[in-house]
């Protein structure tokens, strides 16, 4: 019979993790995670689909098509009837968990989450259609000092990942209305105006102006006061905005957020963009984005958006929040070598003379394992060497040798493997060596 022949790549737009990865992956998103419950972040989960009436309506244009719808079950699946899709965010079902639960939290409530999300894009280099994001949001206060918070919280992360040169832009969605009033941009093509404006940094002034006149908007004042993008466009901006109450109100928020910002801030520098759109709809207030020098498009973005709960609760909440871009992170890191330099959970291997040393090595695995130490025995059948070999491989950190010589003198060899250092030791000693060495190899990292 012949051999069926099968795709073993994974599909297009998703990746396999293997172990040393997830293991660099864990690293860093526990120590993002240590900085925001730093800030009294608390964490949330929400289901992978949700209602499709739970998503529509609530992204904007272009994020619409990116949905991934999933079928209706029997004959219904034969229709191609639709009635879940799997999340986009998680800023829609966060709005939809608080309408929900609304009594059953605090007033003002910080919630972070992380997982896979999903988006039914052209996969290319660095677009995938599922990924990890990393969300952090303040429900239930219209103060810009939660807006202040995240951006903080957000920026304290990278701090501790070591990405120190980046740059925090700040707008607000009213300084956008106020610039399609402004540039005498009819009302039924503002949303249009701004989902291509958002695609500056991707397509250029030209591209923007191009696809401006494909969609039939007037370009008379857009073009007067942009065109070029340089710091004189931004100054004619920013004079023109004081004609527009909303424009001005925009203004204030974004000096606002820049004063509290300058006194807290360690690390990176904090700029006006009047150009910053952020595509989608639910936003009302401060957006921003995060972007690291030498890394083409932003880490972070996130901003207000006051009127999203409202949509599943008879009352309005305030809230603002932002998404850490932790698939960027990853690469970022990747490209300063970060994940090389991370060793095997796992604290040693215990190595297995021959079958009749295997009884032995399994009850020193449980002792040391009920002392808390993370240890793997050998479960082949291959020389000491090899079992050396196969440690190494894995980045384990110490390998423990129990052969004739160290059970008649109630002994082991514990071997670095790391330093190449070998001694012999006292089978009683070897946990206290092992959690010192543990503790200290923490610390190197």
């Amino acid at each position: 019979m012949k051999k069926r022949e099968y795709n073993t790549k994974p599909p297009a737009g998703t990746r396999d993790f293997l172990p040393s990865e997830v293991r660099f992956r864990k690293e860093v998103l526990d120590i993002v995670t240590n900085v925001i419950e730093s800030f009294g972040f608390e964490p949330l989960e929400t289901p992978a689909f949700e209602r499709i009436e739970t998503l529509i309506g609530k992204y904007g244009e272009e994020p619409q098509k990116l949905l991934f719808k999933i079928l209706k079950r029997g004959e219904k699946e034969v229709r191609g009837e639709v009635d879940l899709a799997l999340r986009y965010d998680f800023t829609v079902p966060l709005a939809r968990v608080i309408a929900e639960y609304r009594n059953r939290l605090p007033k003002i409530f910080k919630r972070y989450q992380v997982g896979p999300v999903w988006r039914a894009d052209r996969p290319g280099k660095g677009r995938f259609r599922e990924f990890y994001q990393y969300d952090i949001d303040i429900v239930g206060s219209t103060s810009l000092a939660a807006d202040v918070e995240v951006i903080t919280a957000f920026s304290e992360v990278l701090s501790k990942l070591g990405i120190k040169d980046f740059i925090i832009r700040l707008n607000s969605r009213k300084v956008l209305w106020g610039l399609t009033e402004i540039c005498g941009i009819p009302k039924h093509l503002q949303a249009d105006f701004l989902i291509v404006l958002d695609k500056l940094d991707k397509i250029g002034i030209n591209g923007v102006v191009r696809e401006l006149e494909k969609r039939g908007i007037p370009l008379g004042g857009f073009t007067k006061l942009i065109l070029g993008g340089n710091e004189d466009n931004h100054a004619a901006m920013v004079a023109a905005l004081r004609s527009s109450a909303v424009g001005r109100e925009g203004m204030s928020e974004v000096q606002e957020l820049k004063s509290y910002l300058g006194d807290i801030l360690q690390e990176g520098v904090v700029a006006f963009d009047p150009f910053l759109a952020r595509g989608l709809d639910y936003y009302t207030g401060p957006i921003f984005e995060i972007n690291v020098k030498d890394f083409t498009g932003s880490v972070v973005g996130g901003g207000r958006y006051d009127e999203l709960i409202g949509v599943f609760s008879p009352n309005n909440i305030p809230a603002c929040g932002g998404s850490l871009g932790i698939e960027r992170i990853f690469l970022i890191l990747k490209d300063q070598k970060r994940d090389e330099k991370l060793m095997s959970p796992t604290q040693a291997l215990i190595t297995v003379w021959g079958e009749d040393y295997r009884r032995d090595a399994f009850v020193l695995a449980a002792q040391l394992r009920k002392r808390g130490l993370f240890v793997e025995t050998y479960l082949g059948k291959d020389k000491i060497s090899q079992q050396i070999g196969y440690a190494s491989k894995k980045s384990i950190r110490f390998v423990i040798i129990s052969g004739p010589d160290e059970k008649r003198k109630g002994t082991v060899t514990l071997k670095n493997l790391q330093t190449g250092e070998q001694k012999s030791i006292l089978k009683n000693e070897l946990v206290s060596i092992l959690q010192l060495q543990n503790e200290f190899g923490k610390e190197g990292r």
